[in-house]
């Protein structure tokens, strides 16, 4: 799985995928959550049980469909990630260098997933993402710009639209840091903290052995 990636200004193509409440089950099926995530199959578990039937031939679903296929931007419908709080869900996107998804609601722990894993998520209104969807329908293979700086998507016809995310959010996405490297981003800080606590609590310092 690649590094969290910063995400400024991206443009790509973008895939319509016309759902409402797709649940972290139909993104990444159950049976593959044990699977690693350096296992070579990965991107074909993301939306798995949509884009191959049971013998494992490709169905008509649209991200099937060159040139949506390998699109890095997805527009949706309501409730996008809804269902169980698998981060797996955010692997599967990631596995294929998808690097926002526009919806006009998500579930709330999926949400979350994807800004701790460098995926955007943008939620526009409904008419927003409807209007969205037909364009990329009308012209496949158009692409979406967004500018996260600015929270800003402009759309195949130039239209642009708004968004609201947190100032945390934001910032954890602009220069790419996970939990990790975003409580290192304060190891001065803590290390000062322990260093004045020690010195302020000495019984605490082990002594040592004779």
């Amino acid at each position: 799985m690649p590094a969290m990636e910063p995400f400024k200004r991206f443009s790509a193509v973008a895939v319509p995928i016309d759902i409402a409440n797709c649940d972290t089950d139909q993104i990444i099926p159950a049976r593959f959550l044990r699977r690693p995530k350096d296992d070579p199959d990965y991107p074909t578990f993301l939306l798995h049980d949509l884009r191959f039937a049971s013998d494992g031939t490709e169905t008509e679903f649209i991200y099937n469909r060159p040139p949506y296929r390998g699109g890095r931007i997805v527009v949706t419908d309501v409730n996008w990630g809804c269902g169980s709080s698998r981060e797996a869900a955010v692997d599967a996107l990631r596995a294929n260098l998808i690097r926002s998804v526009i919806a006009p609601a998500f579930g709330d722990i999926h949400y979350g997933n994807c800004i701790k894993n460098g995926v955007l998520p943008v939620r526009l209104t409904a008419e927003a993402c409807e209007k969205l969807r037909l364009l990329l329908h009308q012209s496949p293979g158009a692409t979406i710009s967004i500018d996260l700086p600015a929270q800003c998507v402009t759309g195949p016809d130039g239209q642009r639209y708004q968004f609201e995310i947190e100032s945390l959010d934001k910032q954890r996405l602009i220069h790419g840091l996970d939990d990790i490297s975003l409580t290192l981003e304060y190891e001065a800080k803590i290390n000062a903290f322990e260093q004045e606590y020690l010195a302020n609590n000495r019984w605490l310092v082990p002594k040592a052995s004779v």
